[in-house]
Order: C-alpha cells, then sequence, then structure tokens
C-alpha cells in the first residue's frame, strides 16, 4: 500500500483523506504545513509533522500538495524542487469511480476527483486538480497546476493552460484556449478564447474590470496656500 504525505492542511487535503480511507490502495501517513506551530497534533485523524521543507526527511513517502491554488501548488512544488525533490516525488490520486476510457494517465502530483468524465484521449499534466462531476471529452489538454472547479464541462479539443482556474460549472466551448494564469468564474460559458491572466464571466463570458470609478486615483483637495484669505 502506498503511502502519501499532504502538503497543506487544507480542505482538498480533507478530500484526499477521505478518498484514501475509502478503500484505495494508498494510505496518508501524515500532513506537513508551514502553520504547523499553530495547529492541533492530528489533521483530520493523520498526524501534523511540521512544516513543507520536513518532505525532503521523509523520501520514501510519496507527496502530493494538497492547496486548492494553482499559484500556490507551483511554489510548493518549486520550494521542494530546490531541496531536491523532483517529479519522482509526487503520487498521483484518482477516484476509484472516474470514468477513465480512454486510458488518460494524469502528470505526477494531480487530482482526480469522484465521478470525472474523461473521454477519449484527453491529457492532464502534472498538480493538475480536477474536482468532482467534471466532464473533459476528446483530445482535450490541461497543463500544469491548473484547477477544474466541480461540474464544469470542457468541448472537444479546449487548452487550459499552465496554472489556469475553471469555476464551478462552467462550460468551454470546443477548441477554445484559456490562457495561462486565467481565471473563468462560475457558471460561465466560454465561447471565445480567454487570454493569459484574464479574468472573465458571465454567460457568454466577457471580461471583468474594475469600473471606471475605482481605476481613477482618488482627487486631492490641495490646502490653501498659507496666508490666502
Amino acid at each position: 500500500m502506498e503511502k502519501i504525505l499532504m502538503i497543506g492542511a487544507s480542505g482538498l487535503a480533507r478530500e484526499v483523506l477521505a478518498l484514501a480511507q475509502s478503500g484505495t490502495s494508498q494510505v496518508v501517513f501524515g500532513v506537513l504545513d508551514d502553520g504547523w506551530a499553530d495547529m492541533a497534533e492530528s489533521f483530520a485523524g493523520v498526524p501534523v509533522l511540521g512544516s513543507i521543507e520536513r518532505a525532503i526527511e521523509y523520501i520514501d513517502i510519496k507527496l502530493l500538495v494538497c492547496v486548492g491554488s494553482g499559484e500556490a501548488r507551483k511554489n510548493i512544488v518549486e520550494r521542494l524542487a530546490a531541496l531536491g525533490l523532483g517529479p519522482g516525488s509526487y503520487t498521483t490520486v484518482i477516484d476509484p469511480s472516474v470514468s477513465n476510457h480512454g486510458n488518460c494517465v494524469p502528470g505526477p502530483g494531480s487530482i482526480v476527483l469522484a465521478n470525472t468524465v474523461l473521454t477519449a484521449d484527453v491529457s492532464i499534466g502534472s498538480h493538475v486538480v480536477i474536482m468532482p462531476n467534471v466532464t473533459l471529452t476528446h483530445d482535450d489538454a490541461v497543463d500544469d497546476f491548473a484547477t477544474i472547479a466541480a461540474g464544469a464541462v470542457l468541448g472537444g479539443g479546449v487548452q487550459i493552460a499552465r496554472g489556469a482556474y475553471i469555476g464551478m460549472n462552467a462550460s468551454v466551448r470546443q477548441k477554445v484556449r484559456v490562457g495561462d494564469g486565467s481565471v473563468l468564474g462560475m457558471g460561465a460559458v466560454l465561447l471565445e478564447p480567454l487570454p493569459d491572466g484574464e479574468t472573465w464571466a458571465g454567460v457568454p463570458a466577457r471580461p471583468l474590470r474594475i469600473p471606471e470609478a475605482l481605476e481613477r486615483p482618488p482627487e486631492t483637495t490641495a490646502s490653501p496656500a498659507e496666508g490666502a484669505p
């Protein structure tokens, strides 16, 4: 049975723990978190073993970064890489209920939760998080550190770029690209490419913009000159 050391005491970590406890071939050995000093000795029933850097002490146990933010996952992976922990240090967790007839093999560190559907020729990179009830259809490609929230649906040939976030119940039209580090809001319907680093929402999805009044610097009132009437 494979032992897992979770990085990050989070809601996602609790979901992974519940999956492991349901009778899979993986068991959670413990959790590492930078806030360990302010935590109890255990998290959801597993030992809290210290800060993230202590991962280097457990070279025989596979790691899994369990934080929801793709950017945060990337930062943690880079920290651990600086300690010499590469792709081979990580495991992949896939719920047994996932429909994967195309035999997609997610990259190291990825998490695919309950009732996700992967059809034909789907590609999933490293440290990707796919929440329950997501549908990825033929030729979809999900790059490293992306996050797809519960209930999202991607048409065929969709590209989800590195670190992008797809909100709950969002839909993406076939052959559309979601750019690096971009965000698609909950329930949005994306019909055209979403540029890198932008946040879109709505039906159809459009860029979210800061109101003009908030973009302008606040007006200042000059003090009257000394001695002025």
